[in-house]
């Protein structure tokens, strides 16, 4: 393995978790498609509500985000660019976060990706119910937590790969 620069651990886990977010996303279209859903990928993905009754907690972050530092109301109309934005930001932003430590480390562990992304879906479950966006861990059955679960594994997992490629390649 090449040795990876400060700079070059940034920008590599930035697109480490770009590649992350669309691997959970394929995932998730997956299981949508599988539950009956018929939308194409792109519909699926860009497309949907844009209320803010109806998107997730991604989009309501940011609308507080946006509108504490604007002192302004978000139009319900952003709803869904808001939670792409914010969706495709974490996901990066996690990535950056993941190739600074791994980057760091002399060599790849195994396992790291998708223990990364457990830590990563723990995270939304320690930082959203004091938002009150998420109701505490132990208010949800296994059922209800097991299929984010397995997105976020899925995110960890090609984060780590795509990483350790970018860094055996030196590119």
């Amino acid at each position: 393995m090449s040795s990876t620069t400060p700079l070059g651990a940034v920008w590599r886990g930035a697109l480490s978790g770009a590649a992350g977010t669309a691997a959970m996303d394929l995932f998730l279209y997956g299981r949508h498609r599988l539950q009956g859903g018929g939308q194409d990928l792109i519909s699926w993905e860009f497309g949907g509500p844009s209320e803010w009754d109806e998107v997730s907690a991604p989009a309501q972050v940011g609308r507080r985000l946006f509108e504490g530092y604007t002192q302004r109301p978000l139009p319900e109309r952003r709803a869904r660019l808001t939670n792409n934005v914010m969706h495709w930001g974490y996901g990066i932003a996690w990535g950056t976060l993941f190739g600074i430590i791994a980057g760091s480390l002399p060599k790849a562990r195994a396992g790291a990706g998708p223990l990364f992304g457990a830590a990563v879906w723990g995270s939304g479950y320690v930082l959203l119910p004091v938002a009150g966006l998420y109701k505490p861990i132990w208010k949800y059955r296994p059922a209800e937590l097991a299929p984010d679960l397995a997105a976020h594994l899925i995110y960890g997992a090609a984060t780590a790969l795509c990483f350790r490629a970018s860094r055996a390649s030196g590119s």
